[in-house]
């Protein structure tokens, strides 16, 4: 009987003493590097918390995973998984006016506020709303100004979309944002030190100069109205429960198809290297040809990164209480990187099938789109994959429907639908995909007209 290497956990489990030494060297070159009084990093892998590490200005107390830091527009996750969830029961559809539900003045959609493209300002009028109380602007007019842009053209990152997000997700709900906030994602989440408020122990923001070792307080007024673009206090514990639900949903919140939707880029890269974009309500990030989501966060005293790889199953926090100072996008992205690089995640184990459906095993097997070979193949909850069987080509899974159809989830057929077109015996004649026929033999005959033979059949050259 043999065992795995010692040197090799099983996913999930603590990780190498050399990774570990790893990654407290980012954290101490970023605190030391950047100049900042505190930072703070987790590392969640396979679901959970695997590493957490925190450095400071002053030797013997260092920050750990319980100590509170002001996360900005990290808040701007949360606000994202509010309108989902209405989304998912149907209380709104992403492509409804927002002045369908909440009387704002604007001509914009759900979809563009979410990702970003509805043309809004960047920031308030003045006075500046990060560091000004929130009480200055006491209503929805006083938050945004005339856009700058069309809606639907670019990505123009928008505090203010997010503010009168916040502002919709309390009006449908009956009540403000902080209570749907509580109730419908930290509860169910655990995350029992998120808060709009800091609580002890917390860290207080700091700015440092830039040419001297020297530094100030920085306020932290609430921001009313504003706080869904930005209030938000939290731990580097209850971020890695956040990162873990990003990583794999949680039905209870919301499921993985979702968060999937969400990662989605919804606007073109803004740059050739497509370094980063935005989804919905998520930011989409490129490290080292790995692609991973979150968002980055920057409130006076404060700056938070979190990123998190589905495809490694690993996730990055960092948390600084300083305005500027450590690359703190660079130092999460690091964390999850020099995990993923340093141990892979694990192949998932191959399991069968719990039950066998002989109407869907049927259905596997080899189709052709014209003479193009490809291979349908069945996988759990009914789902199935169409992909060619050699080379480059659509390749797409299908969720099954309760009506006996299936819809793509991703590639070239995201969205469109697939029915099996029966014979009067009920055999399956053929596949439907958004008018494409899919037959058992080439050109087969009697096949629909979009796929039927030339008369003369196959010959020779």
């Amino acid at each position: 009987m043999t065992s795995a290497p010692p040197e090799r956990p099983p996913a999930g489990d603590d990780l190498l003493p050399a990774t570990r030494r790893a990654l407290g060297r980012r954290i101490a070159a970023g605190q030391a590097e950047g100049r900042t009084p505190s930072l703070v990093g987790a590392v969640v892998r396979e679901g959970r918390r695997v590493w957490c590490g925190g450095r400071s200005m002053t030797d013997g107390h260092e920050p750990d995973g319980d100590t509170q830091y002001r996360i900005g527009s990290l808040t701007k996750m949360f606000v994202g998984v509010l309108v989902m969830r209405l989304r998912d029961e149907g209380r709104l559809d992403l492509a409804d006016p927002l002045s369908a539900h909440l009387d704002a003045g604007l001509d914009v959609t759900i979809a563009q506020l979410l990702s970003h493209t509805a043309g809004l300002a960047s920031e308030t009028p003045a006075p500046w709303w990060e560091r000004t109380p929130g009480e200055l602007r006491p209503e929805l007019a006083d938050i945004s100004g005339p856009p700058p842009h069309p809606a639907g053209r670019l990505f123009h990152y928008s505090n203010p979309g997010f503010a009168l997000l916040g502002a919709l997700a309390g009006r449908l709900r009956g009540r403000g944002w902080a209570d749907s906030l509580r109730d419908e994602i930290l509860v169910p989440l655990g995350m029992t030190r998120t808060t709009l408020s800091p609580q002890p122990p917390h860290a207080s923001g700091f700015a440092v100069h830039p040419w001297a070792d020297v530094m100030q307080p920085e306020p932290a007024d609430p921001t009313g109205l504003m706080a869904p673009a930005g209030e938000l206090w939290s731990t580097a514990d209850d971020l890695c429960r956040f990162a873990a639900f990003l990583l794999d949903g949680d039905d209870r919140v919301l499921p993985a198809a979702t968060l999937a939707e969400m990662r989605v880029p919804a606007s073109p890269p803004a740059d050739e290297g497509w370094s980063g974009g935005y989804g919905l309500g998520l930011q989409l990030f490129r490290h080292r040809e790995r692609l991973l989501t979150g968002h980055g966060g920057s409130m006076p005293g404060f700056l938070a990164m979190l990123c998190a790889s589905p495809a490694d199953g690993v996730a990055g926090i960092a948390l600084a209480n300083v305005t500027a100072g450590p690359d703190i996008g660079a130092i999460g992205l690091d964390l999850a990187g020099i995990v993923a690089d340093r141990e892979p995640r694990l192949p998932a184990r191959w399991k069968p099938l719990a039950e066998v459906d002989e109407v869907l095993l049927a259905l596997t097997g080899l189709w052709y789109w014209g003479p193009r070979p490809y291979v349908l193949r069945l996988l759990a909850d009914r789902g199935i994959e169409l992909t060619p069987v050699s080379g480059k080509g659509r390749a797409s899974r299908f969720r099954a429907e309760p009506d006996g159809t299936w819809t793509g989830l991703d590639g070239y057929y995201t969205g469109e639908s697939l029915r099996v077109l029966r014979r009067a015996d009920g055999s399956a004649s053929h596949l439907d995909l958004g008018s494409f026929v899919f037959t058992r033999q080439p050109y087969e005959p009697g096949a629909p007209q979009a796929a039927e033979p030339d008369p003369g059949g196959w010959r020779a050259g």
